[in-house]
């Protein structure tokens, strides 16, 4: 993206804050007549105190001189004081502003897109936070430079200039030739760094998105004893960052080397026109020292650039990858708008296929019937394509090709958020967000009183063991076990009390005793309900009212236990190896005895 089109881009957030810039710029213009006041005080006072000394006058005569003087530079100083106070006030309550509505925005768009987007490789946790806070940064970083240090520095240097050209038309010409030069090699530079940018980029999203790896993946790391293998892998990817880095420097102190000694060229040009013209009698002697202050109002930006340079590229270069996560409009759920009175739970499927984003085809020409209130059971070696089943079903994902209807109407008509408040879903593995244990269980109805609570937790069987806890409803969720965890996910569930109830292997994680208790508790949920259940615990289905077998994506069988264990296929094959792992032979044996 060029400036402009960061700018352009920038334009709504910035508009709010209209009235703000127009009196940031009214003070950068106050600030830049009021930076000229010390080389016209000192040309005078040089002047003044010539004339006086060639009169043979002393400090009596002069003290009104030096009480005027003094008057006027603390009277300048004070009003400077008040006007950068105002420029950086104003100007950071702008970048705060901004930099919160950036953020907001952010965020709220990711929450509109579909599950695909964070499925891609591009979008990984940690390269999309790095992209959504270095983008936030430097885009609020290039406002604060452009109102706090571009305007202020650019008028300072302007009206200098024009100061200058309005004293000695030779003196503003030296001045302004310096200015090309060194922006054209200010271009040089940054085209020597566009390349780097763009690489240390990419490097800091893998930095970022492989320390949280490393943190999620800690317990296997540790397991495996493989610390040094992970400490020397993201020791690499540092290392990487690093020699980017140092390039970076390396190139940066070269062309600064360059500036600086372009800069004071400048100088030095200066001191030798303004002495030659002293001496040809076209200038006073004051004049030296004005030229001089003056050229130093022209040159501060160029002192200043360099480093404005870089954060700008760095803004260019950042605001890419955060305008496309809000420009991922492919990615936004779409939504249909019919909302029905109420919603009874019929799924029809026919010829449904599926590809995830990553190019994986997990559903190949799948036909089905989901009945009201009756239990349908998805069976299958890990991989058939349940779990995605049930992603096209909750609508976190549309079909490539078939037909999806609910209650005979095609899903994607329905109206998302009302349609999403009719679904509940237990996962094997469900998110326990930071936070107590009541405000968890308050996810699934959030104006749910205390007592629906705890009854909720009553019914998974949660409650007698939180209230043994020291804060009780209170306490911190996620130092639960997992166990635990898997209750809360359950009694949110009971707590939203939906129509239509998806189950994925919800008693996975739980203990022998812990499974019979919810299981006894989903049976009491599942009456007058549409429930589909993936579960690999013969308990869970074998009462199923309807049972789907999956296979490579596809439906292999459907019936019931019984027609389908005669069938004596993938049904049976699976049903007799889960009875094999179990040991019910001599589980039975036991228990004849």
């Amino acid at each position: 993206m060029s400036i402009w089109e960061v700018f352009k881009r920038l334009r709504p957030f910035v508009d709010p804050y209209r009235s703000l810039i127009i009196f940031a710029l009214l003070l950068t213009l106050v600030g830049a007549l009021t930076a000229q006041v010390n080389p016209i005080v000192l040309r005078y006072t040089v002047d003044t105190i010539e004339k006086m000394q060639l009169k043979g006058w002393g400090v009596s005569q002069g003290a009104s001189l030096l009480a005027l003087i003094s008057g006027i530079l603390f009277a300048k100083e004070i009003i400077n004081s008040l006007i950068v106070f105002g420029q950086r006030f104003y100007g950071e309550k702008i970048r705060i502003a901004i930099s919160g509505d950036l953020a907001n925005t952010a965020v709220s768009r990711i929450l509109t897109y579909d599950l695909g987007f964070y499925s891609s490789n591009l979008n990984e946790k940690g390269k999309l936070q790095t992209r959504i806070d270095r983008g936030v940064e430097y885009l609020t970083r290039l406002v604060q430079n452009f109102f706090i240090d571009i305007l202020p520095l650019f008028a300072n240097s302007i009206v200098a200039l024009v100061v200058m050209f309005s004293a000695n038309l030779y003196v503003g010409l030296v001045a302004l030739s310096i200015l090309p030069v060194y922006f054209w090699v200010s271009y040089k530079q940054a085209g020597k760094l566009s390349g780097v940018r763009r690489i240390l980029k990419g490097q800091r999203e893998d930095k970022s998105n492989g320390m949280i790896n490393l943190i999620e993946s800690i317990q296997v790391i540790k397991s495996f004893v493989r610390e040094k293998y992970e400490a020397d892998k993201q020791f690499n990817v540092q290392r990487a960052l690093m020699d980017s880095q140092l390039k970076t420097r390396r190139t940066n102190f070269l062309f600064d080397g360059i500036k600086s000694f372009l800069e004071q060229i400048g100088v030095v040009l200066i001191i030798i026109l303004t002495a030659f013209l002293v001496l040809d009698q076209q200038m006073s002697i004051g004049a030296i020292m004005f030229h001089i202050l003056l050229f130093n109002n022209v040159s501060a930006p160029i002192r200043q650039l360099h480093r404005i340079y870089d954060e700008m590229n760095d803004a260019l270069t950042y605001s890419e990858s955060f305008f496309a996560v809000l420009d991922a409009g492919g990615a936004v759920e779409k939504s249909g708008n019919y909302k029905p009175a109420g919603i009874e739970g019929d799924y029809l499927l026919k010829h449904v296929s599926f590809t995830y984003p990553n190019g994986n085809k997990a559903l190949h020409d799948v036909s089905m019937s989901i009945r009201k209130n009756q239990t349908t059971a998805l069976v299958g070696l890990s991989g058939a394509g349940k779990s995605t089943l049930i992603n096209l079903l909750t609508r976190f994902y549309l079909p490539d090709s078939g037909m999806l209807l609910l209650d005979g109407k095609p899903i994607v008509d329905f109206d998302l958020p009302y349609l999403r408040e009719n679904l509940g879903m237990v996962f094997q593995k469900n998110h326990i967000f930071k936070g107590s244990i009541e405000e968890n269980i308050r996810y699934g109805k959030m104006d749910a009183t205390m007592e629906q609570i705890q009854q909720a937790a009553r019914k998974a069987y949660l409650h007698d063991q939180v209230m043994a806890l020291p804060l009780q409803y209170r306490s911190d969720a996620q130092l639960l076990s997992g166990g635990q965890q898997q209750r809360i996910a359950i009694a949110r569930l009971f707590l939203k009390n939906p129509p239509i109830i998806f189950l994925d292997e919800p008693t996975a994680s739980l203990d022998a005793i812990a499974t019979e208790q919810i299981k006894n508790s989903l049976d009491a949920i599942k009456e007058g309900r549409t429930v589909v259940i993936i579960s690999h615990s013969l308990s869970q289905i074998i009462d199923s009212d309807q049972i789907y077998v999956m296979e490579n994506g596809r439906v292999a069988e459907y019936g019931t236990h019984q027609s389908l264990y005669e069938l004596n296929g993938v049904y049976r094959r699976i049903f007799e190896a889960s009875a094999r792992s179990l040991n019910l032979d001599k589980m039975l044996e036991s228990l004849r005895k």
